[in-house]
């Protein structure tokens, strides 16, 4: 077997030019020894005296004007040469000693030099016709300085702080990361879980540009772009990264930020280079990710008037992906989990011609998705998928990923050999929760009035048909919460009035069981009155679930109602909203104080084993009220 060549991962940075050059100029200005010497002005008359007494070496003449002048080592330890016998640095001065100035083309004084010569009163004389080149460049030696500043601060405003030299001259360069098949991606539709529809048509665009004739002998036309749309942490980005890894073409992946730039015309042009560099490296696919920070509506937040460079960016992009002398060879992907304040020309057909919805993951598609990133975790044997995907509702596939992390961690924490299951259900509390508390100072009444609060919303909840089964409940503080209730929601597409008003019912249960047991309220209820206020509203103005109001709804599913500054509705119909709003809350307040008055025993019993236990289960409950008579899995056990 042949060795492999080692990696050369020498990389030439070109401020080491710069510097070299900055390096010359001082060492050749260094080298100039006059600037050491320091000579002493003097004037023609007593150079005469000097040359006259024998004092003097050489002599040299810059530009016919200058005269320096060089004493012999005898001179030096004249005093009346003590003050130039030493340089700068107290060594012995090599010259030169004096200067002085003549009048151009003295032709008297050359030949007193060339007479002096001749008597042999001094060595040598030497006449200069132009300046020396230290002198010549050390005069740009400033300009050069404040040049490669300039470059130096350009290159960083353009956030080009490495690379190649010469970037202030590609600023406007796209800044697109490029995947070929000579890349090692190895994301691939399998590490891919669920998502079966999204993935069928991520797959049939890879299969478009692979095998394009298989489409246009029918007649048909490649799509110039798709749309993911979907929650945060559904697996957008991640369905991209397959499409770089299957397909075979090369692969342009750049964020919707890096577009924009301080300077005017950047984002446009940068714009440009993508298209052209993808049509140069045809067919291609062009992945913009969280493209709404350059695809936003245009005309809204604009109140200056003034140029606004993101929207020259969405203009150059809209004429790339659908005007003239575009390229049908090359598509675009994007992803966002804000569409609705998309631009509508970006969103038309002929540009983004599908929108791919990636939703949650349902229950068989979170088990999925456990199974990928359970592979590389050491779990315990005959570890239930099916358990987890059951205790993991509403996550998205980074919630799962976090999951499997927090319970790998866990796990080591307490010293294990493996992940098993119980590791799991604390990093499901941990993520939904918050960490455990346990060392927070709680006193005995507010410990009890936490337990009655709990033992109210499991009472009323467990006495509810509609409500969400209980699954655990605790009083050890957790995050900014001091007690916790755990549910399993049934997973439903559409919802009931009946059915929002047993949650609502079963929210209050907790200020309930307090103005029952205690005959007072507390502010503890806060995240309780949150939650129910939003599920009110939103029945009244949202669903259309309110009888006085009827089947109105004021949502705007484009978000332009966000940009306005009236509400759509009058004054009486916002009195009307308000009152609605308060009497389904009251209702259902009052509705949960006569469920925990029937149940009063019961639910003082259970407060006192939560006190006691701080953690209790289904199974507690079932202990102290017996079977849910209307419970799911109950009835088709009797069936």
């Amino acid at each position: 077997m042949s060795e492999t060549p080692k990696q050369n991962n020498f990389k030439f940075n070109p401020w080491w030019i710069y510097g070299a050059v900055i390096t010359i100029f001082l060492a050749m200005w260094v080298s100039n020894q006059s600037r050491w010497s320091q000579p002493k002005k003097t004037t023609i008359s007593k150079f005469y005296a000097l040359l006259q007494n024998g004092q003097v070496d050489k002599v040299e003449v810059s530009n016919d004007k200058q005269v320096e002048v060089f004493l012999k080592a005898e001179a030096l330890k004249d005093k009346a040469h003590e003050k130039i016998a030493k340089d700068v640095f107290g060594n012995s001065n090599a010259g030169p000693h004096y200067i002085f100035e003549i009048s151009p083309k003295d032709e008297d004084f050359a030949k007193d030099l060339k007479k002096a010569m001749t008597e042999k009163k001094i060595s040598d004389y030497d006449y200069k016709t132009s300046g020396d080149w230290y002198e010549i460049i050390g005069g740009f030696l400033p300009i050069i300085l404040l040049i490669a500043f300039w470059i130096f601060m350009m290159r960083r405003m353009s956030g080009g702080g490495s690379g190649g030299g010469g970037q202030i001259f590609s600023i406007g360069k796209s800044k697109a990361r490029l995947f070929d098949e000579k890349n090692d991606v190895k994301t691939t539709f399998k590490d891919v879980a669920g998502l079966e529809g999204a993935k069928e048509e991520i797959q049939e665009i890879v299969e478009f540009l692979k095998n394009p004739q298989k489409y246009t002998d029918l007649g048909g036309k490649i799509p110039k772009g798709a749309l993911l749309v979907g929650p945060p942490g559904t697996g957008k980005t991640l369905l991209a990264k397959a499409v770089a890894g299957e397909a075979k073409v090369p692969f342009f992946s750049l964020s919707g930020s890096d577009f924009v730039e301080m300077f005017v015309g950047v984002g446009a042009s940068r714009v440009r280079d993508l298209f052209k560099q993808a049509k140069e490296k045809s067919p291609a696919i062009i992945f913009i990710d969280e493209i709404d920070a350059v695809g936003r509506a245009r005309g809204k937040n604009n109140f200056s008037g003034s140029n606004d460079e993101r929207e020259n960016t969405l203009n150059q992009l809209l004429t790339e992906m659908d005007g003239f002398g575009t390229d049908t060879s090359v598509i675009v992907l994007a992803a966002t989990n804000r569409a609705d304040v998309l631009d509508k020309a970006l969103m038309r057909a002929g540009r983004f011609d599908r929108q791919i919805y990636v939703d949650l993951p349902d229950i068989r598609e979170r088990k999925e998705i456990f199974e990928v990133h359970l592979k590389p975790l050491k779990k315990v044997e005959g570890l239930d998928t099916d358990f987890l995907a059951k205790q993991t509702p509403g996550f998205s596939g980074a919630d799962i990923a976090n999951v499997c992390n927090e319970a790998a961690l866990i796990a080591a924490r307490n010293n294990k050999t493996a992940v098993d299951k119980q590791d799991f259900l604390d990093a499901v509390d941990r993520i939904v929760g918050g960490l455990e508390k346990k060392n927070k100072i709680i006193t005995p009444e507010e410990k009890r009035a936490i337990a009655i609060h709990e033992a109210g919303h499991a009472t009323v909840s467990w006495m509810l048909e509609h409500a969400a089964p209980l699954v655990k409940v605790t009083i050890v503080p957790r995050g900014q919460s001091l007690g916790a209730a755990w549910y399993l929601p049934e997973e439903r597409q559409i919802v009931r009035p009946n059915q929002m008003l047993d949650e609502m019912c079963a929210t209050m249960g907790g200020r309930a069981a307090e103005k029952v047991v205690f005959d007072n309220i507390s502010t503890g209820a806060l995240s309780d009155l949150e939650k129910v206020t939003k599920q009110a509203r939103a029945m009244v103005t949202i669903y259309g679930l309110n009888d006085k109001l009827g089947n109105v709804t004021y949502y705007d599913s484009s978000g332009q109602t966000d940009y306005n500054f009236s509400k759509p509705y009058s004054e009486d119909t916002a009195q009307t909203i308000d009152k609605e709003i308060s009497a389904i809350i009251e209702k259902q307040y009052q509705r949960a104080i006569q469920i925990l008055k029937d149940n009063k025993e019961k639910l003082e019993q259970l407060a006192n084993i939560l006190i006691e236990k701080e953690v209790i289960f289904k199974d507690d409950l079932e202990t102290i009220f017996g079977k849910r008579p209307f419970d799911k899995y109950l009835a088709e056990e009797i069936v």
